[in-house]
């Protein structure tokens, strides 16, 4: 089961599965226990949904940009370092930054966000052509591609937290 007896306890458990976004958690203790991680992602992502572009957004924007270099981001969180370690993206050839910097920049310009995707789930080479893929998709479809990226990102999240 995942739940709490507070609000409080339940984002102090749980807020950081979405990147510097509690209040998404916050809103999902009314309907907890869960009984597993998915059926708490459900809920989350149902929430995030129905919130609206600006919060949707936001919250695509407190995601750190991937492949920066490492110790140059004061703001990159110890579960996203980790996630981009995991992917390779913290030991990238100066080539392969030059060329991440360059389709980081393009996404920005094109959807004024920064590119997520579950690292856990790729490598270096698949976020890259994802990067290439998704810069050829309207604002819309982008914004709801990204946001279940971070759906995938927070089951992952969560699923770690509770040994599931």
């Amino acid at each position: 089961m995942i739940g709490a007896k507070t609000p409080a306890e339940f984002v102090a458990l749980y807020g950081d599965i979405y990147e510097h976004t509690p209040w998404i958690v916050e809103a999902a203790w009314k309907e907890a226990p869960f009984d597993n991680p998915e059926a708490m992602i459900r809920v989350t992502s149902r929430i995030v949904r129905e919130a609206g572009r600006e919060p949707q957004l936001a919250l695509v924007q407190a995601h750190p940009e991937l492949a920066r270099k490492f110790g140059v981001d004061p703001d990159l969180g110890a579960l996203s370092a980790a996630e981009q370690e995991g992917a390779g993206l913290d030991r990238l050839s100066e080539d392969e930054f030059k060329a991440f910097r360059a389709l980081n920049d393009a996404y920005q310009a094109r959807f004024d966000m920064p590119f997520v995707i579950c690292v856990r789930r790729a490598t270096k080479d698949i976020i890259r052509q994802e990067i290439e893929r998704r810069l050829k998709q309207s604002p819309r479809d982008e914004l709801m591609e990204a946001l279940d990226q971070i759906d995938q990102i927070a089951l992952l999240r969560l699923k770690d937290k509770t040994g599931s």
